[in-house]
């Protein structure tokens, strides 16, 4: 019988491998009456600067016998309950035959678990993906922080694994249960270590995403799926109101089934799709600057006793300022860099990122604000985007014209102090910077708000987080500003049957786990629907074999 064990809390200092003989001790018997045991979760208590603690959920499996006994059931209570997990939805295919193999559109989170499960399924997919691989996209982006010219179709947003394989990895999620574990399973399938199938807020680092990245196209593929890569989605075949083909870079694709995972920067795209009368509204989305500081003074602030570091790594933060418009922030990258976030020539927009290491001196965020459809200034369904062309526009021509970063001290911002323009100040942005005023790159409701928030977020630090502090920006890509219709029921555009519009892109998904379970359950929508084309037996055999090793290392079975 499963038991559930919560809120059991231990120092920082007490390695993993202990937990089963605190477990034990909490029901009343021994770790090796135990059937088996897994961590559900794990949690960073910081409350105490000098007492931190890691807050465990576990689950164990006992015998009847042991389970029955007085000394465990006198400790069923709140934080010890029985607990069967749910399923994980796996439906059986349906009976429709499908005319031609379904198309995913966009290899990033969202893109990659739909073609996944539908390979998984034996569903042939093919997965369309406007940039190179991987082994091309990364040299590129070197070659651009470097200096080099800018690529519209290779760069840190387009390319295999979209904008999530630069995107620092993290892998925080509000969306729990069956679908969630599934995702992050695959992930450890794919590289991931293990823990993070259980960690409250686990980091893949920048470093492995390419990685990971590849090895999801060598399952895919191994189980029957197919990669066309430098393939840009150029219009949709629509005929009596259902999807027929797909009008690409490449040529004519006929399909009945696409799934659209675009990702949130493929204006070019979203500008073509609206011309065709795919549906569209406007979104609220999340825009602001990012703040930089010495990750030193992070870590200090956090950690009142110095081997905490060494067990913990770098310190991070997350903090929120309430006002006439709330102010928080976002992507948090510990010991990390500021990147550039570029999908179109003659624009900049910044970013950040950290590799699993979190090795550099520098920490930083995004300060975002939350902009809502009445203050984009129009009514138009692509006004949220119109608006974030405006101001990168703006940031570019500040830059130098050459993509570098426009900066600005804290304190300078705060004061409306417009800066020295030959004023030295420290960055991690590797291509240069630009001193400027950066209420040029943000619409002035934002800035008013970070101007009112950013003293309260620097109470709540103590004085850490403006100490020493530059703001670089514009951060415009939180989260997209359109969303792309679909019926709750079928996942599909209304009136256009075939149509899967899913993750951020879509407006429907904010980060890698949101986006790749989106992706996921339209995937699934389509199997629950239509009889799967033929497999060959080595990819059934192959499929069982990898969701073998996927649950013997994600779930930390012991």
């Amino acid at each position: 019988m499963p038991l559930r064990v919560s809120n059991l809390q231990l120092p920082v200092t007490v390695p993993e491998s202990e937990l089963p003989r605190h477990l034990a001790q909490r029901l009343g018997i021994t770790p090796e009456q135990f059937t088996r045991w897994r961590v559900l979760k794990k949690s960073l208590d910081a409350r105490s600067a000098r007492d931190l603690k890691f807050v465990y959920t576990s689950l164990i499996e006992i015998p009847d016998e042991v389970l029955n006994s007085a000394a465990v059931q006198q400790r069923l209570k709140n934080d010890v309950q029985s607990f069967t997990p749910p399923d994980f939805d796996d439906p059986p295919s349906g009976q429709r035959p499908l005319e031609h193999r379904p198309v995913v559109i966009g290899s990033g989170p969202a893109g990659l678990l739909a073609g996944y499960y539908l390979a998984w399924k034996g569903y042939c997919p093919l997965i369309l993906e406007r940039g190179p691989a991987v082994k091309e996209r990364v040299p590129a982006v070197r070659d651009f922080d470097r200096g080099g010219l800018f690529d519209r179709e290779n760069n840190y947003l387009f390319g295999e694994g979209g904008a999530g394989c630069f995107s620092d990895g993290k892998l925080t999620c509000r969306l729990e249960g069956p679908d969630v574990e599934w995702v992050l399973e695959r992930f450890v399938e794919c590289g991931g270590r293990p823990s993070i199938v259980y960690e409250n807020r686990p980091h893949l680092g920048s470093n492995k995403l390419p990685m990971i990245c590849r090895n999801f196209r060598r399952k895919i593929e191994a189980l029957g799926g197919e990669y066309r890569f430098s393939c840009r989605l150029e219009g949709l075949d629509i005929r009596e109101g259902r999807v027929r083909g797909l009008q690409t870079s490449s040529g004519y694709i006929p399909t009945n089934h696409a799934i659209l995972g675009i990702g949130h920067s493929a204006r070019d795209t979203y500008q073509a799709l609206y011309d065709q009368g795919v549906p569209m509204i406007q979104k609220a989305f999340q825009l602001g600057l990012r703040i930089e500081q010495p990750q030193d003074q992070i870590n200090k602030h956090k950690y009142a006793r110095p081997e905490y570091l060494s067990l913990l790594g770098a310190a991070d933060y997350t903090l929120q300022a309430r006002g006439d418009k709330d102010v928080f922030t976002f992507c948090m990258c510990a010991g990390g860099i500021i990147i550039p976030s570029v999908s179109e020539p003659e624009m900049f927009c910044s970013n950040g990122m950290s590799n699993s290491r979190h090795d550099t001196p520098f920490a930083n965020s995004g300060v975002m604000a939350t902009l809502e459809p009445h203050e984009f200034g129009s009514s138009h369904p692509l006004a949220g985007m119109h608006l974030q062309q405006r101001y990168e526009a703006a940031a570019f021509k500040i830059g130098d014209a050459n993509y570098n970063c426009p900066i600005q001290s804290a304190k300078d911002f705060l004061k409306h102090r417009t800066p020295d323009p030959h004023a030295r100040l420290e960055c991690s942005y590797e291509r240069g910077v630009r001193p400027a005023a950066l209420d040029q790159v943000i619409p002035p409701i934002v800035a008013n708000a970070l101007r009112q928030s950013l003293p309260i977020l620097d109470h709540k630090l103590r004085g850490d987080f403006l100490k020493n502090a530059i703001l670089v920006g514009p951060e415009m890509r939180g989260s997209s500003p359109i969303r792309i219709d679909r019926a709750i029921e079928s996942r599909q555009c209304p009136n256009i049957a075939g149509l899967y519009p899913v993750g951020e892109g879509a407006g429907y998904a904010g980060g890698i786990v949101s986006a790749a379970v989106d992706g996921l359950r339209s995937a699934r929508s389509v199997v629950r629907d239509f009889a799967p084309l033929v497999r060959t037996v080595d990819a059934c055999e192959l499929s069982k074999h990898l969701v073998d090793v996927s649950v013997s290392r994600a779930r930390n079975l012991h």
